[in-house]
């Protein structure tokens, strides 16, 4: 099953919850088209739901996210007496792309506060949460949700709408960790990601092909098939575009001249570095600093 791709930032929104206890013969409501996406968590008994084509059987310690553009209905009535969470949440991103979507990590290139994004190295993920998992920590979600529950009466003042929204993000986190295996990362995707670790670790290093495919027991041609196919990019090139993005930290927030700001981000010669700038953020690191003074 595709997992539900939520782009992010901004964060899926918590709107509101609730708690419901039926007895045996209780079926879930037909219903479409309801705009918020449904949580629901059950603690005890099984729900019965279908969702377009799909049937979902969901015991206690499992979790179900009903989409907000399709029709939801019980197959059938509850065999026991049943207890579960519900939850209403909803993102600012259009959800009818969600499932299989094939989001990427995101454009640099969308404008933040007037400015492209890449301009401030801000660039959107990917939060990905399985439609249908067994959770992973049920009892420390249960206890989240309770929480939630308790809030409501006070849900009109600000303070407590955004401890709301911090509560919901640790669920969404633990949501998260509960991914089904079929989703979770390829060795591929391990290997790329453990290379970023490693690049993102030792920038300021001399670092090489070779150092890196002993560090990660991987054959360095592996790892730049693996880190070309996650980041489009192989392992020096995002090393230099990491290494860029901190100096840019530097160029904004110190008066460091320029050469110790390269010799801070690894680069042995200034004149490397500001070539190397200007070919990836199309200006000198001079002009860039400027932009702020």
């Amino acid at each position: 099953m595709n997992p539900l791709l939520f782009r992010v930032p901004p964060l899926p929104h918590y709107i509101t919850s609730g708690f419901n206890q039926y007895s045996p013969g209780y079926q879930h409501p037909n219903r479409q088209h309801i705009k918020v996406f449904d949580l629901l968590v059950v603690l005890r008994g099984c729900l019965y739901i279908g969702e377009e084509d799909r049937r979902f059987t969901v015991k206690a310690g499992d979790a179900l996210i009903l989409r907000p553009d399709c029709h939801h209905f019980g197959t059938e009535g509850c065999r026991e007496e049943t207890a579960y969470y519900w939850l209403h949440f909803q993102t600012f991103h259009d959800w009818p792309a969600l499932p299989g979507s094939g989001l990427d990590s995101g454009s640099p290139n969308e404008p933040v506060g007037g400015l492209p994004a890449s301009f401030f190295n801000i660039s959107s993920f990917n939060l990905a949460l399985s439609q249908f998992v067994t959770l992973l920590q049920p009892a420390k979600i249960e206890e989240l949700l309770a929480q939630l529950g308790q809030l409501q009466a006070t849900a009109h003042l600000e303070s407590v709408r955004f401890r709301q929204q911090i509560l919901f993000q640790e669920i969404l986190q633990l949501l998260a960790a509960s991914v089904t295996p079929e989703n979770r990362s390829s060795q591929s995707t391990v290997c790329a990601e453990q290379a970023a670790s490693f690049l993102r670790a030792h920038y300021r290093e001399e670092i090489t092909m070779a150092m890196l495919g002993d560090s990660l027991n991987f054959h360095p041609v592996y790892i730049a098939r693996c880190m070309n196919k996650e980041y489009g990019c192989s392992p020096m090139e995002y090393l230099l575009r990491y290494r860029i993005d901190q100096s840019k930290l530097l160029l904004m927030q110190t008066s460091f001249p320029i050469a110790r700001i390269a010799e801070e981000v690894g680069f042995n010669q200034a004149p490397y570095f500001s070539s190397s700038f200007m070919k990836l953020e199309g200006l000198s690191p001079r002009q860039y600093r400027q932009r702020f003074s």
